[in-house]
């Protein structure tokens, strides 16, 4: 079975439904495509702190629904490493 790692761009808060969600979400469209999905939280103070190291480890990245973010510039730092490596992107 094919593999994708997914980076969750984001600073979850299991409070906000979309956060608890985004998972699941996931997990079903893996099931659907015959695809084992793996996600992990990278919060966006971690990569405001940290740059864009933890995100090369990702086959997609996806900004987390629910602002604002810790770090604003942390999430833009996450888009425009996707956008500029071409690594797949979704946002909500």
């Amino acid at each position: 079975m094919r593999r994708a790692r997914i980076g969750i761009v984001g600073d979850y808060d299991p409070g906000y439904i979309s956060h608890r969600e985004t998972g699941a979400a996931l997990e079903d469209s893996g099931r659907r495509l015959g695809v084992r999905v793996e996600y992990e939280w990278v919060a966006t103070d971690a990569v405001a702190a940290g740059g864009t190291g933890a995100l090369a480890a990702f086959d997609g990245l996806w900004a987390a629904p629910g602002s604002p973010y810790r770090s604003l510039d942390g999430a833009l730092v996450g888009i425009r490493f996707a956008r500029e490596r071409c690594v797949p992107f979704f946002g909500t």
